[in-house]
């Protein structure tokens, strides 16, 4: 099915009359951020019995939640070995297929049926910018073997002639990962969660928080609610009443475009139909509507404009697929995510009563899912699972210096990969340079008759004489022929004495 990004519905334009909270309310449970961690977990608690009532100071999805690229994979934004390196084997283990439980809740969310025109598609490729083939065998081991996870390894000539571009090498695919429209479904979510039970309230800012007492109070502009449970899932956006936990993520702006129609062209030059990301975090695409590629790529820790990025946009796509030319970026957006210090996401509860769901910058929309399946189910079942996050405690991210350090590093960490990329390249291009001049050397040689001669058709060549070891008998065949052959060479060696 194919995906529109360019028209937005009319719940997504904002013509459906948002309801802002105007009298004062009571609720089981009180969600304070509408995108797809809050939304999350409204669905969950209200489709297990509670009353959840979700406050938003904007609009649903006006953030990173609702201008994302919609791939859905297991994992974390922490590389696996680090993950085991930090908590161990076992407890990294549990939290990978906690990871692989989200992609599975939101695959059973974003049906047709749910959602009308969510686009799901199979299939995401994750590609290497060196050549890397050891550390791919043992990746692909790791994953399979001891993570139970579906991955096939991908050599750099089917990497390429899905992806036509010498940009790329070693790949890893995962055939049970997938994409969504990614605006649809964050306004698919709240739907669901309405259905089920849950009120969403927008244009409702959250003014301050009273979290002592058995019942918290919140304060909004109008009315004042009161909740057995606040669940702060407001990311970087919590705002003056919460402010130091917003400083414990860092603020990273990203950014994407679309292009224009590209016609036949585009399949003839990316002929992976689902989405591709570099294993550095640098590019990640996929077509859309048909013909069109949507490109996300550059990222700021200052908020700006989304259509400054255009050409930005526009020349990362003429660097990776030159065939395609000067292409033409007709939208532009951009949201911001918040990142934590240790790349992990932040799960779990605070103090009694208050609990927090944040920090999903490079997670994925798998990790917003099961964090909100964990809090909504500890709140009602006692279930414990999120004490798994524990050791990811919060981490103040520096302020505005850690702003600045964060744009420096980002900055390095994509010139590193630049050049990384460059080289392998250039190595690639020498191994290649250097079989042709053999081949061209044993060619010349065999033309010369210079080269090794081959023995007649039909004739086995002589196998090499063993050396004989000393001692040897003087009745043994070999030992005479040996005595004959130093009989010459001493009559030789007399003949040139005299």
């Amino acid at each position: 099915m194919s995906e529109t990004f360019t028209s937005a519905s009319q719940e997504e334009a904002g013509f459906r009359e948002r309801a802002r909270l105007s009298f004062d309310l009571d609720a089981d449970i009180c969600v304070i951020g509408a995108g797809l961690a809050g939304l999350s977990i409204a669905l969950e608690a209200a489709r297990l019995g509670a009353s959840v009532a979700v406050l938003e100071g904007r609009h649903i999805g006006w953030n990173a939640s609702g201008n994302q690229l919609g791939t859905v994979m297991p994992g974390f934004a922490l590389p696996l070995t680090d993950l085991i390196e930090r908590i161990g084997f076992e407890d990294a283990s549990e939290l990978w297929a906690l990871s692989k439980e989200g992609a599975e809740l939101v695959r059973a969310n974003a049906t047709d049926e749910n959602m009308p025109g969510i686009g799901l598609t199979e299939g995401v490729l994750e590609v290497s910018n060196v050549d890397s083939g050891d550390r791919l065998i043992s990746r692909l081991q790791m994953l399979h073997e001891d993570f139970d996870t579906e991955v096939e390894g991908w050599q750099v000539d089917r990497v390429r002639a899905a992806i036509k571009t010498d940009r790329y090498f070693h790949g890893v695919y995962y055939p049970k990962a997938f994409q969504v429209d990614g605006r649809k479904y964050v306004h698919g979510l709240a739907a669901l969660a309405r259905r089920a039970g849950a009120r969403i309230f927008e244009d409702t800012p959250v003014v301050s928080i009273d979290h002592s007492g058995i019942r918290k109070r919140i304060v909004t502009p109008s009315a004042r609610l009161r909740a057995s449970h606040i669940v702060l899932a407001g990311n970087i956006h919590l705002g003056a009443p919460l402010r130091r936990l917003s400083e414990t993520l860092l603020p990273v702006w990203r950014y994407a475009g679309i292009t224009a129609p590209l016609g036949n062209r585009v399949h003839e030059i990316v002929g992976f139909k689902g989405s591709v990301m570099d294993s550095d975090g640098v590019d990640h695409f996929r077509i859309v509507d048909g013909d069109r590629l949507m490109w996300e790529s550059p990222e700021t820790t200052w908020a700006a404009r989304p259509q400054r990025f255009a050409g930005s946009v526009k020349r990362r796509i003429r660097s990776i697929f030159p065939e395609l030319g000067n292409v033409e970026i007709s939208e532009t957006f951009g949201g911001a995510t918040g990142q934590t210090v240790h790349g992990m996401p932040q799960i779990g509860q605070l103090r009694k009563g208050l609990w927090v769901a944040s920090g999903f910058g490079r997670q994925g929309m798998n990790t917003s899912a099961m964090a909100g399946q964990l809090i909504a189910r500890s709140i009602l079942w006692g279930d414990e699972r999120w004490k798994l996050f524990s050791p990811f405690e919060l981490v103040w991210a520096g302020g505005t210096t850690g702003r600045v350090a964060g744009q420096l590093v980002g900055m390095w960490g994509r010139a590193s990969s630049a050049a990384a990329g460059t080289l392998a390249r250039h190595r690639e291009r020498a191994r290649v340079k250097d079989r042709e001049r053999e081949a061209r050397l044993a060619e010349a040689n065999r033309a010369a008759g210079t080269g090794p001669r081959r023995p007649p058709s039909g004739v086995r060549p002589r196998p090499p004489t063993a050396p004989q070891p000393a001692g040897m008998e003087e009745g043994e065949p070999a030992s005479q022929q040996k005595r004959q052959e130093n009989h010459q060479e001493n009559h030789q060696e007399q003949g040139v004495s005299q």
